[in-house]
């Protein structure tokens, strides 16, 4: 039942990010690169050689889009078959940085703190161990709470829980009633579940008490306009709400290649983009360090750390190196001593991300450091 309810969840995906115009591009460049250029220690053609396979071998995938830039400019950038720079493509698990990125700034602001415990009101009853989560734990994917990210498990998935089943109304409240099973702060877990713990202690923040969904929409879009999405200037974000009016903070966005890569941006900047403050310098510190429950996270970001849950590339590339990943190989690379954002959108299979991930190191190493 799960399955066949996932299905059409998915196609409801499919829908939503045709009708945002993610699957076609108006403006398809008539050569396969729109942009492609020498850069500092690295030629053109050394780029393409590098770029190429990731589109035609399909080892690793199906690419729709790859953009990389090098201190603030795009030196490459090349879209699949009827994609284009305005094509929105769908984020996946990208979303959980960007979820980061808008708490940053309300830490930033003065409005949380890490170390306080989490405001999440159902916790603070009398006698709940849950009331000992703290922030920086939801951030780091360590609050200990229950949580199955099995996404085609018959028995039980909490993620698809979330997303299809019983806890489809309201994601967050879903998330937020499972059970401690671990101590927080000891074990990684990773959760789209607290990624949507944080997406509702955001919303619940901007909407100040206001409980209709409406209403909290309108004020998330609000604080988007005024402090992400506008600052940024990201002309094709589109965010999912669920029926409560919270931002779908764990994998339902859509932008363009060009968005991603300006976030990439920010945060290879450390919060100011085009001489813009967007959050503080001093989240960073915390964002993009390892978490001591698994050295290969940040705070909802990815880190080019050697562990057991290693997603990126150890030993191939600088340890600096930190990504946003999204389900079926959707990477935002940020290596900030090579002054590089790399941004790799499409379609890859499990089997398949071994080659990917090495032809992406392949990248990076082409970057003097």
């Amino acid at each position: 039942m799960k399955i066949k309810m996932l299905c059409r969840w998915l196609g409801v995906v499919v829908s939503s990010a045709v009708l945002a115009g993610a699957s076609a591009s108006q403006d398809v460049p008539a050569s396969r690169y729109a942009v492609l250029e020498d850069s500092a220690g690295v030629s053109a053609l050394a780029l393409r050689e590098a770029i190429d396979p990731l589109f035609d071998d399909s080892g690793s995938g199906e690419t729709r889009a790859l953009v990389v830039m090098r201190n603030g400019r795009i030196i490459a950038e090349r879209y699949g078959e009827g994609y284009g720079p305005q094509s929105r493509l769908h984020s996946w698990s990208i979303a959980k940085t960007v979820t980061g990125l808008l708490v940053g700034i309300l830490v930033s602001d003065g409005r949380l703190a890490l170390d306080d415990p989490a405001p999440v009101p159902a916790w603070h009853q009398p006698g709940d161990p849950r009331a000992a989560i703290t922030l920086r734990e939801l951030m780091q994917m360590r609050s200990g709470l229950r949580h199955s990210e099995a996404w085609v498990s018959p028995e039980r998935s909490d993620v698809l829980d979330m997303l299809v089943g019983e806890g489809a109304r309201d994601q967050a409240a879903f998330a937020r009633s499972k059970p401690l099973v671990h101590r927080p702060g000891e074990t990684f877990a990773y959760s789209t579940g607290s990624s949507m713990i944080l997406a509702g202690i955001v919303a619940d923040q901007l909407a100040g008490g206001v409980r209709d969904p409406r209403g909290r929409r309108e004020a998330m879009a609000r604080f988007l306009a005024a402090r992400f999405t506008g600052p940024l200037g990201l002309t094709g974000f589109v965010t999912e709400y669920d029926e409560s009016g919270t931002f779908h903070g764990g994998a339902m966005m859509h932008m363009t290649a060009r968005d991603y890569a300006r976030i990439g941006e920010l945060i290879r900047q450390r919060g100011e983009l085009d001489g813009r403050p967007i959050l503080s310098d001093k989240w960073f510190d915390f964002m993009l360090a390892p978490s001591p429950a698994n050295a290969a996270y940040g705070g909802q970001i990815w880190t080019n750390r050697a562990s057991e849950q290693s997603m990126l590339f150890p030993g191939r590339a600088l340890p600096s190196v930190v990504a946003a990943l999204g389900h079926r190989g959707q990477y935002v690379l940020v290596s900030p001593q090579q002054g590089l954002t790399i941004v790799r959108l499409g379609v890859t299979r499990d089997e398949e991300m071994g080659a990917l991930r090495d032809a992406l190191a392949r990248l990076v190493r082409r970057f003097p450091e």
